[in-house]
Order: structure tokens, then C-alpha cells, then sequence
């Protein structure tokens, strides 16, 4: 009998360098995106998904996630003493979201290993993996329950994917597809991790959202190190797929590259601009700083960037 899909994991062990010196004190999946962290909008799609348990790949200097999800006593009764009832009620129910458990990364050897640390956590059953650099906003499903749905239905792995322009398939595992099931579902014949632009079998990239069965332990734990001298996901999927069928569903929604400075900035932006409480403060600013772009700027000018009239 399939069992349901009810667990997911969440690696966060990362340094993320990119984003530094922010990421040298604070974990680069609690940076905000206004005011909330971004894992927090990865653990609401989860929940919303109708996830039950998460597992937490984490490192030593990573305690801060584990904290926001925890109780804080002090803050909640200063809260209560207070009278500010509202953000009370905000912290309680962001420690009453969801079963959360950590497991620690050891050692940085990659994707494929950090999912391999929550085998124990994970057990038989199928589960979920969602990446923290990618946030998909869909208000009618989330891309993960989208995944869970197709996993319903064939009882196999599913990868999240959908088209990225041909300059950028060097930065995914890209998939290259075998029999289409419909418009949206295909079979995989090969998984290959950051291939050449000239050697990508397609423009379909997996972004951060994976269905996967137990079986994929069984591939992580032999599977040698390969792109930067890690332990690939995706390696590991292609050696599944030589097994039993694996399948990649283009998801719905508006995705957010938040490992990326530009689609960090661009989420800030855009996230303000939906949200009733920060929408006018939004617009205010981008209307009084009025940029247009100077081609002849520098870095080493002193005077402030050219406005419109």
C-alpha cells in the first residue's frame, strides 16, 4: 500500500558565502524577506502542503533557526504583560506550525549528503525536500503540494522543474526528458548536475522542490562525490531513474532565486508591494527615488545617481 507523504526535509547547512559578511553571524535562510525569514515562507509551504514532521539538516552555527520555531518564554510573557496580544498570538503560532526536529551536517559534502543525514528521521516512508534558496509563491497550491499530488498518483519520485533561459542551465540539475504524460508531467530519461550550456539535454531545471521514496537512500549511500567534489542529489536521482521511473513536473508559481542578490532584492520588492501593511511605504519609495539607469556611472563617483525630473 503507498503511504501518504507526510514528512519533508529542509536542508539548511549551507554557509552561504554569497551573501557575506550578513551570513558570517546569521544563517542565510533567516534573512527577511520584509519581516518574515525566509525559511519560514519555505515551512508554511510545507505546512500549507499538509506536512505533518520536519527534519532540519543543519550545522553548528545554525541554532538560531531552531530557536525561531521554539518557545521563548521571555519574549511571550513581555508580550503578555504588555498586552500586545497580537504579536503573541504571531509568536505562538509560528512555534505551533509544525513538528520541527534538526539533524547536524557534520561535514559540507553536499546536497546528496545532507538529505543521507535525515535517513533515520525519514525511515520507509516517502518524503519531501525543499530547497531554501527557492521561494514559489502560488496563492491555489504550492509548488511541493503540486509534487505531493503527482506522487499520489504514480507512487514514484517526482523533481520540481520549470524552464530557465539557456545562459543559466550551468547553475541546475537539468533534466532531459523521456515519454511526456501530459503537458506538465513527463518521465526523465537522465539527470545531469550544472552541465555545459552546449551539452544540456533541455532548458528544464530542477528548483528546489523534490517528492522522493525511500529507495533514494539507497543510491546516496554509494554514491561517490562529483560536481565540486560533493555528494549530488542529482547524481543520485539519475541512478534512481535507471531503476524505476522517476518523473519532473513543471510546477506553477512565481519563483524567487533568494541565494541570488538580484532575486533577494527582487522578492523584497515584490513581496512589499503585495502585502496590505508595507504596499503604500513601497510605492512611496520607489516613486521618490525615482531611478533611471546612468550608463556613465562609476563606482568611484561620489555624487548621487541621476534621478528623472
Amino acid at each position: 500500500m503507498k503511504k501518504r507523504v507526510k514528512k519533508a526535509v529542509i536542508p539548511a547547512a549551507g554557509f552561504g558565502t554569497r551573501f557575506l559578511p550578513a551570513t558570517k553571524a546569521i544563517p542565510k535562510e533567516m534573512l527577511p524577506i520584509v519581516d518574515i525569514p525566509t525559511i519560514q515562507y519555505i515551512i508554511e509551504e510545507a505546512v500549507a502542503a499538509g506536512i505533518e514532521e520536519i527534519c532540519l539538516v543543519t550545522n553548528s552555527y545554525k541554532q538560531s533557526i531552531e530557536n525561531h520555531f521554539d518557545r521563548s518564554f521571555e519574549l511571550e510573557e513581555k508580550l503578555k504583560a504588555s498586552g500586545d496580544l497580537e504579536h503573541l498570538r504571531m509568536c505562538e503560532d509560528i512555534t505551533d506550525m509544525v513538528n520541527i526536529v534538526s539533524v547536524r551536517q557534520k561535514n559540507p559534502k553536499g546536497l546528496g549528503h545532507a538529505i543521507l543525514c535525515a535517513k533515520d528521521f525519514i525511515g520507509d516512508e516517502p518524503f519531501a525536500v525543499l530547497l531554501g534558496d527557492d521561494i514559489v509563491v502560488n496563492k491555489k497550491k504550492g509548488a511541493i503540494h503540486q509534487l505531493m499530488d503527482v506522487y499520489d498518483k504514480t507512487g514514484k519520485s517526482v523533481v520540481g522543474v520549470q524552464t530557465v533561459a539557456l545562459e543559466n542551465v550551468n547553475k541546475y540539475g537539468i533534466i532531459d526528458p523521456a515519454d511526456m504524460v501530459n503537458e506538465k508531467l513527463m518521465k526523465v530519461a537522465t539527470f545531469i548536475e550544472k552541465p555545459a550550456i552546449d551539452q544540456a539535454p533541455s532548458q528544464l531545471a530542477i528548483l528546489g522542490r523534490y517528492v522522493l521514496t525511500p529507495e533514494i537512500f539507497e543510491k546516496l549511500e554509494t554514491q561517490p562525490a562529483g560536481k565540486g567534489h560533493e555528494i549530488q542529489l542529482t547524481d543520485a536521482i539519475d541512478r534512481l531513474a535507471q531503476d524505476e521511473p522517476v518523473y519532473a513536473y513543471e510546477f506553477e508559481g512565481n519563483r524567487y532565486d533568494v541565494g541570488d542578490r538580484k532575486g533577494f532584492l527582487q522578492a523584497q520588492v515584490e513581496f512589499a508591494l503585495n502585502r496590505d501593511d508595507t504596499r503604500q511605504a513601497m510605492e512611496e519609495i520607489i516613486e521618490n527615488l525615482g531611478y533611471v539607469k546612468d550608463p556613465e556611472f562609476k563606482k568611484e563617483k561620489e555624487e548621487p545617481r541621476k534621478v528623472s525630473e
